[in-house]
């Protein structure tokens, strides 16, 4: 006999997967810089280069997100997580004394970040409570470090293995 759904235990095993942490950005329409932390973030596809978010339907955020043309991501490093707090936080403009700039498509890029694209929104899904928005990089850059990382409710760094 199959087990009842628990919504609790389904968020239980879901920390069990460890993820890097993002802040998605994009810019209102009337020119305001917006963002929100992520671990929903993947890669989709190399041919074309596809990316996707998912943006909980409950985010003030998401309206910005919808009708923008373009949205970055920017894959937090492991010394960023005062950052990935504050773009979680409600009621603050989170773009206020951070190093920020402009990339090329106009979205807001994180200075540090440990990588960073600039995406023009191609589709976006609705799917459960979030929607899926998909991007296609028009332009992305890294720089070296270690990533912060998001396990079992609580934040993380990642320790490489040494390889015998």
């Amino acid at each position: 006999m199959p087990v009842p759904y628990d919504p609790a235990q389904f968020r239980r095993a879901c920390a069990r997967f460890a993820t890097g942490i993002t802040v998605s950005t994009a810019i209102a329409a009337d020119g305001t810089p917006h963002g929100f932390t992520a671990n929903s973030f993947t890669s989709v596809s190399m041919e074309p280069p596809l990316v996707l978010i998912c943006v909980d339907h409950r985010a003030n955020v998401l309206r910005h997100f919808e009708q923008a043309a373009h949205f970055g991501i920017n894959i937090l490093a492991e010394d960023q997580e005062a950052l990935s707090v504050r773009f979680a936080e409600r009621g603050l403009d989170r773009f206020d004394g951070i190093d920020w700039h402009l990339g090329e498509t106009g979205v807001p890029l994180l200075g540090g970040a440990l990588a960073r694209f600039e995406c023009a929104t191609r589709q976006t899904l609705q799917a459960g409570d979030h929607t899926i928005i998909l991007g296609e990089v028009l332009h992305a850059d890294w720089q070296e470090g270690a990533p912060l990382l998001y396990f079992a409710r609580g934040y993380h760094t990642a320790q490489p293995r040494k390889r015998e």
